[in-house]
């Protein structure tokens, strides 16, 4: 029998490509609930941290410091057939053992394999729920992944941490598993996007008389 890992990135990456196929190009200009992000710097994002991640599972550095901040400017115009690849690589790259052993480098950022892979996982679930209410979809998470965020994001200091994790939002006790964990991670499970003004129509233009 295989090694066991301690998280399985299948089910949120199958949910993020299904999401990527209801994302349509109108949608790249919408807001998402990270602020300043419309949903094409939340994709250039996606596109980023899943080659970062995928680097630290092989134990291979990326690029020293942190990541660029995310921009619609600079969103790979291949992301629609690119993306898909790069995340499936990031499932198959934590699928190793080895992986989940020593230390693990992303973002100009050390710490210990486990702690990295969990933080690969936050960032595929709580992106992937960005990616859904900012385009209108559905979004469901594993629950076993979601206990596991919950007890590692109930780490964390209640203030954030700064360039990982906002400060949490209060959410009851009733509330769901994805509820709470994005409460942790400092997400609202109230936000909905703004509602777009419909097109004001055009009148028809007439021909000009003599």
């Amino acid at each position: 029998m295989a090694d066991r890992v301690p998280l399985e990135f299948d089910p949120p990456v199958r949910q993020i490509r299904a999401l990527l196929l209801g994302v349509d190009d109108r949608d790249l200009t919408a807001p998402t609930p990270c602020p300043g992000w419309p949903v094409a710097a939340l994709l250039d994002h996606l596109m980023g941290l899943a080659h970062a991640f995928t680097l630290a599972a092989r134990k291979r550095s990326g690029v020293d410091g942190p990541p660029p901040e995310p921009s619609a400017e600079h969103l790979s115009r291949h992301w629609r057939s690119r993306l898909p690849v790069l995340l499936a690589e990031l499932s198959m790259a934590w699928k190793d053992p080895a992986a989940w052993t020593g230390t693990a480098q992303a973002g100009g950022v050390t710490m210990p394999a486990t702690a990295m892979g969990a933080v690969a996982m936050n960032e595929l679930v709580m992106h992937g729920w960005d990616l859904a209410r900012a385009t209108g979809q559905d979004f469901a998470a594993d629950p076993r992944a979601l206990e596991q965020l919950i007890e590692f994001l109930g780490q964390g200091p209640g203030e954030g941490t700064p360039g990982l994790f906002g400060p949490r939002v209060p959410v009851g006790p009733e509330e769901d598993l994805l509820a709470q964990a994005l409460g942790l991670a400092g997400r609202d499970p109230a936000w909905r996007p703004p509602r777009r003004r419909p097109a004001r129509p055009t009148r028809p233009v007439l021909p000009a008389r003599d």
